[in-house]
């Protein structure tokens, strides 16, 4: 059974900086690709980033692009989603979520449903 801890969440002034980390256990991390999803009240869950089982392929949700970076490291099973100049409306649960090379394949995906696994969720909060 694969399993992923989300951490790093917090409250933050606008123009902030925050790191969310996500580690995995369970199976070998670097089959995976990853992907970054958040979920605002009242709305629908939503991209954010993800990244490929092998690292070299990044793909960003247009509101986010130029501000977040996601990055994995896989002797640490981590990957990581630095997130700089935040706005209010970044306020969300951020998902991390990993999906099977058979699922996501070389490239990234931003179809929640081709991830397997997905973590508890992490509250970032981000005051004006």
């Amino acid at each position: 059974q694969v399993q992923l801890v989300e951490s790093g969440g917090g409250l933050v002034q606008a123009g902030g900086s925050l790191r969310l980390s996500c580690v995995v256990s369970g199976r070998t991390f670097s089959n995976y690709g990853m992907g970054w999803f958040r979920q605002a009240p009242g709305k629908e869950r939503e991209f954010v980033t993800a990244i490929s089982f092998h690292g070299g392929l990044t793909s960003y949700a247009d509101s986010v692009k130029g501000r977040f970076t996601i990055s994995r490291d896989n002797a640490k099973n981590t990957v990581y989603l630095q997130m700089n100049s935040l706005k209010p409306e970044d306020t969300a649960v951020y998902y991390c979520a990993a999906g099977t090379v058979a699922k996501t394949g070389w490239d990234t995906t931003t179809d929640a449903d081709r991830y397997d696994y997905w973590g508890q969720g992490t509250q970032v909060t981000v005051s004006s």
